[in-house]
């Protein structure tokens, strides 16, 4: 057996020692959104150290468990933090969460992250949801001996952010009057922010907002057939754009103070979702 699907499957069994709870949606809390599972209405928690093998976020502000319960109706699994590439974790790591709960049972993964504007028409606070994705430096999760149990060799990746679900995405950020862009976001592996440079590259190359995370877990839930949508919290303006250094804090406060429109925007998005499930 190949030593990643053998390790995933050892996390599985863990898991289902612990709850039989299958989830339709996975939801993936990034920078200011940990406490959004205050808001779901909880059937279990499970903490990641009690999860044999399975790897744990040493960031700030992302604490790290599992939360199983319902928003609305519809039964979902939260990550209360997830794992980087720039923590040190080898990328089949990074990706495990998300391969694990399509194995859990859910069909689609919903991201969230919190992101640096390259677009100038943005502005801090602002919601972008993702329309494509540019990886950059960050390894293909898919690199290595295929993984048939999850899913083809080749996977294609004309459409990973799907339009249904976009679709709603849209349509609620409208009914409930909130702000919502859309774009291409990039994936750098940090830690250090980008440079000048960089950012300058990055525009050229057609991309809205930059991040740390996220593309390599789209890329690993799209292997294995799920459908994907992403909203990303624009919490500063990069690199260059402004005169002012770039911080984790300043971050974290921006995501603070949007996480109560993110969240409705969240909630009331997953409630329509099993329009497509």
């Amino acid at each position: 057996m190949n030593p990643i699907y053998e390790k995933l499957q050892k996390c599985l069994e863990s898991v289902r020692a612990k709850t039989d709870f299958v989830p339709k949606v996975a939801i993936v809390l990034g920078s200011g959104l940990g406490d959004y599972a205050n808001d779901i209405k909880v059937e279990c928690e499970i903490d990641y150290h009690d999860i044999e093998g399975f790897p744990v976020s040493t960031v700030p502000g992302h604490a790290g468990k599992f939360i199983f319960g319902y928003v609305g109706e519809v039964p979902v699994v939260c990550m209360k933090g997830r794992v980087h590439y720039y923590e040190g974790y080898p990328i089949s790591d990074v990706v495990l969460p998300t391969r694990l709960m399509k194995l859990m049972g859910a069909q689609i993964l919903f991201l969230t992250n919190a992101s640096g504007g390259l677009n100038t028409t943005f502005c801090a606070g602002d919601f972008m949801m993702l329309t494509d994705h540019i990886a950059c430096f960050a390894p293909n999760p898919l690199i290595g001996a295929n993984i048939d149990e999850l899913g083809t060799r080749f996977p294609d990746m004309s459409h990973v952010y799907d339009k249904d679900l976009r679709d709603i995405i849209e349509s609620t950020a409208k009914e409930n009057n909130i702000k919502l862009q859309k774009g291409v976001y990039a994936q750098l592996t940090g830690p250090s922010f980008e440079s000048p440079a960089e950012i300058r590259m990055l525009r050229t190359l057609g991309v809205d907002a930059v991040g740390m995370s996220t593309v390599v877990e789209a890329i690993a839930a799209n292997h294995m057939g799920m459908k994907i949508c992403c909203i990303s919290c624009v919490c500063n303006l990069a690199a260059g754009m402004t005169d002012n250094p770039l911080t984790h804090e300043e971050v974290q406060a921006a995501a603070n103070e949007a996480a109560p429109k993110f969240k409705k925007l969240l909630t009331e998005s997953v409630k329509k979702f099993d329009k497509v499930l």
